[in-house]
């Protein structure tokens, strides 16, 4: 369950030129705007079917296909969801969803389609930072509102971008909670060294150099501190120099569950046991991560995130929990946050359409600005940037096989599991 698997890396984040040959293809698009899409559905203009159609593209190929594929569960639950109840002011809901093969030109391309040919009446977020930034830019030209559920790290609201809403948790929040939990052991118990290595990914290393220096305001010394490239491939020589350094703690800055896996399978390897071991994302994947890791290697492993999980009593959660089941199989514990989050976009797009009784985009935009909102993961108010400022962060910990919380005390299911028990 929970937040963002592979994040975008930086050499994927700096191709953001629409290339000359995408403005032709959108040519050639506009003369057979009927076509299949890239899921084999036909694209046809939205009032012809007097429904309400949704744009978004989505990474269901390429190197990050398994959040895209989990990003889009989560519309595909809360399409189904609306349209029971009614749809969006009596329109049926359509999603149109596109494949970028997880390239951020294509991103830019299949919102310009979205939009200019197909003549979408919204559109929403992609999985990750950069291709966030990237749509939200092509919608803002087009005076288009665009709800996203993970652009989150602190560069993607210094864009100027008035259409950009983000429902979950801004990542510079994410270790708050840690940190708390951290500095409010006893002295004496307190781990006296820390690691940290992250990757040069905004999400994650704005979280780890939020909290290296308070932890060190707190005692806590330096033992290794490391940021490698977003598109290293091989992590074991920077988790071997985290063995080396015999840290008390380690602070992964982790894009998800293939660079988290290979850390925490070395530390096993090398029978390295630090008292605490946080990692940004990976933990928070659900059964993709048991999978990689296993089971029996599970126990203790902390994650921050916003505030989800498979029992929490928020808006509309106990028939989301049950629908995921039904479609998908597995259970609840197995949901990936990239789907909590998607279906939570879905949920503000109702309540704002309904508030503001239009299926206009500006005054869905002017809604969004002024309103609070519910979803899974709890409350949402948008700041003037973008952010939702209305969320807190909750540290989560893997104990007997379940991702539970475990601070602040408001959330916790249970008491920290302090230190981390011994690999088996």
């Amino acid at each position: 369950m929970f937040i963002h698997t592979v994040r975008w890396s930086s050499v994927l984040r700096n191709t953001t030129a629409l290339p000359i040959i995408a403005l032709i293809v959108l040519l050639l698009m506009g003369l057979n705007a009927c076509a299949p899409n890239s899921l084999g559905n036909s694209i046809t203009p939205t009032q012809s079917q007097g429904t309400v159609t949704i744009g978004v593209s989505l990474s269901l190929t390429g190197i990050f296909a398994a959040d895209g594929q989990a990003t889009r569960q989560g519309y595909a639950l809360w399409q189904e969801a609306v349209n029971r109840s009614g749809g969006l002011l009596g329109h049926q809901v359509r999603l149109t969803i596109l494949d970028d093969n997880s390239n951020i030109a294509q991103t830019q391309s299949n919102y310009e389609r979205l939009i200019a040919v197909d003549h979408v009446d919204f559109v929403v977020g992609p999985f990750d930072d950069a291709p966030t930034v990237a749509g939200a830019e092509v919608a803002a030209r087009h005076g288009y509102a665009f709800i996203n559920p993970t652009g989150t790290a602190p560069s993607d609201f210094q864009h100027g971008l008035a259409n950009l809403f983000t429902v979950s948790l801004s990542a510079a929040k994410y270790l708050g909670s840690f940190e708390r939990s951290v500095l409010s052991l006893p002295a004496s118990m307190r781990p006296k060294t820390v690691a940290y290595a992250s990757s040069n990914d905004p999400f994650t290393q704005s979280q780890i150099e939020s909290v290296k220096p308070l932890l060190e305001q707190g005692g806590l010394s330096t033992a290794f501190y490391s940021i490698y490239d977003a598109a290293n491939t091989d992590y074991t020589l920077v988790a071997q120099k985290i063995v080396a350094s015999h840290a008390d703690a380690v602070i992964l800055g982790t894009d998800g569950v293939p660079d988290c896996a290979p850390f925490i399978k070395t530390f096993v390897q090398q029978h390295y046991n630090p008292k605490l071991l946080i990692a940004t994302a990976g933990p928070d994947q659900g059964a993709s991560f048991v999978s990689a890791i296993g089971k029996q290697n599970t126990e203790g492993l902390l994650v921050p995130n916003g505030g989800w999980w498979p029992t929490i009593d928020t808006y509309q959660n106990a028939q989301f929990t049950k629908a995921y089941v039904a479609k998908y199989g597995g259970t609840p514990d197995d949901i990936s946050s990239d789907t909590v989050q998607a279906y939570s976009v879905g949920q503000v797009l109702s309540q704002a359409v309904d508030k503001a009784q239009s299926l206009d985009n500006a005054k869905v935009m002017d809604t969004l600005r002024q309103g609070t909102f519910k979803s899974l993961q709890g409350p949402v108010q948008f700041a003037s940037d973008g952010q939702n400022r209305a969320m807190t962060a909750v540290l989560f910990q893997w104990q007997t096989g379940q991702l539970i919380p475990v601070s602040p005390k408001s959330s916790a299911q249970a008491s920290m599991e302090y230190p981390k028990p011994a690999w088996p």
